[in-house]
């Protein structure tokens, strides 16, 4: 129901759960798919799905009094599961309107153009944040952070501003962007990074922390390299420190160019594999071994099973170490500017992509055209699985971080029903899958 106290009515759910579901999964569908130019008309489209009008108000749980179970009495787990997101989608719209407000407020009482804000006891960013945290009775240090995501917003992602209203991404999205674009000053730069960030925020949703901050980082660095956060250090502050601990053991600090450390990683994995399976030690002491064998000059490490069987010393070491960057062929060339790409590692930039080029070994990457007929087989051509693992760059399951060389290429349909081609290819981790 709808207090007339309230200023903004609340989202209700009483009569026909499946209708207002089947409403905002349809909003949600379209959302995925949203250009620059479509985010206001679908944040209206999603509003009035939200908060309906006067007899279609609809309420997600019933008022204190009642059960909390009656409330998914003849619901199904189905239906159960789609009420999940629901919620959140109308948690991150709600959101979304709270930052709108604040926003509006923050023009009315703060306009730039006020010329009389020099004489004022107090400038209207802080009439803001004290109104702000005086109503939901927050610190003002709490009002003045929300107060900052509502400007920004406002100010300088006003498409992904649209999008966000529409529910489809939440508070941890519009929160990362604002802290990874907040440096980049030139407002025609920033409006076209706002529009590309509007169109891939919703099918960012499914990645993990770090991998979202790599997505963003990417558009930065293409669109303004200089406003792209990095730590406060320069590649010439490498190093590599190792000091005396107790018990025997020491610990190890290090900077290094990123191509190392994923050289050094990989090698170390590949020595820890080199024992047999029942070798005691777990994976992080394995990896510490392998660490005082390259600086042995050793190529294998001795398994410390102690059976008298065991025959992991003449294993061999296994395949040489090698390191994938994606880059555009004019970056390469030198000619471009576009960032090339680590995994694991966030954007490259260009010139570093391009003096790696000077010594590695290149390979193409042939892109399907999307009219191609479907592969007869099962498995998938070599030329594809290098597609399909440059195109995903790790596992397709919502948060899993695996990457793309130890996850599987499955068909999204099976197949024989399924074909194999690109749009029906994804790779997935082996846990995850099976």
């Amino acid at each position: 129901m709808v207090s007339s106290g309230s200023a903004l009515p609340w989202v209700t759910r009483q009569l026909c759960p499946y209708a207002h579901v089947n409403a905002l999964s349809q909003a949600n569908r379209a959302a995925q798919g949203l250009d620059n130019a479509g985010a206001e008309h679908v944040a209206g489209a999603m509003t009035s799905a939200l908060v309906g009008g006067p007899d279609i108000i609809e309420r997600m749980f019933e008022p204190m009094g009642s059960s909390l179970v009656d409330t998914f009495s003849g619901v199904d787990d189905a239906g159960v599961v789609a009420l999940i997101g629901v919620g959140a989608v109308e948690e991150n719209a709600a959101g979304a309107r709270r930052l709108a407000a604040m926003g509006e407020l923050y023009a009315r009482r703060a306009p730039a153009d006020d010329t009389e804000r020099t004489c004022w006891a107090i400038d209207g960013h802080e009439n803001v944040v004290a109104e702000i945290g005086a109503e939901l009775r927050i610190s003002r240090g709490r009002a003045r952070g929300q107060l900052r995501y509502a400007i920004h917003l406002r100010e300088k992602l006003p498409a992904l501003m649209g999008v966000f209203l529409t529910g489809v991404i939440d508070m941890r999205m519009v929160i990362t962007i604002i802290n990874r674009v907040e440096l980049i000053t030139d407002a025609e730069l920033m409006g076209r990074l706002d529009a590309v960030l509007a169109r891939w925020a919703p099918k960012w949703m499914r990645l993990s922390g770090p991998k979202l901050v790599e997505r963003i980082d990417w558009c930065v660095e293409r669109f303004d390299p200089a406003g792209r956060r990095v730590p406060g250090v320069r590649p010439e502050d490498r190093y590599v420190e190792i000091w005396p601990t107790d018990a025997g053991l020491a610990d190890m600090e290090a900077q290094l160019r990123a191509t190392d450390a994923v050289a050094l990683k990989q090698r170390l994995d590949a020595l820890a594999d080199t024992v047999c399976p029942h070798d005691p030690r777990t994976t992080e002491q394995r990896r510490a071994d392998a660490l005082g064998a390259l600086a042995a000059g050793l190529s294998e490490l001795r398994c410390e099973c102690d059976s008298p069987d065991c025959t992991a010393a003449q294993r061999p070491t296994g395949a040489p170490v090698v390191i994938h960057v994606l880059a555009e062929q004019p970056t390469i060339d030198g000619a471009g500017t576009t960032p090339g790409y680590l995994p694991g590692y966030r954007p490259l930039p260009a010139q570093v992509v391009a003096d790696l080029a000077q010594t590695a070994r290149l390979k193409p990457l042939a892109i399907p055209d999307p009219s191609t007929p479907p592969e007869p087989g099962y498995r998938p051509s070599a030329a594809l699985a290098a597609f399909i693992r440059a195109r995903d760059l790790s596992c397709r399951f919502p948060g899993c971080d695996a990457p793309a060389e130890v996850c599987d290429i499955d068909h999204t349909v099976p197949w024989p029903i399924g074909p194999t081609h690109p749009s029906n290819l994804k790779l997935y981790f082996e846990p995850i899958r099976g």
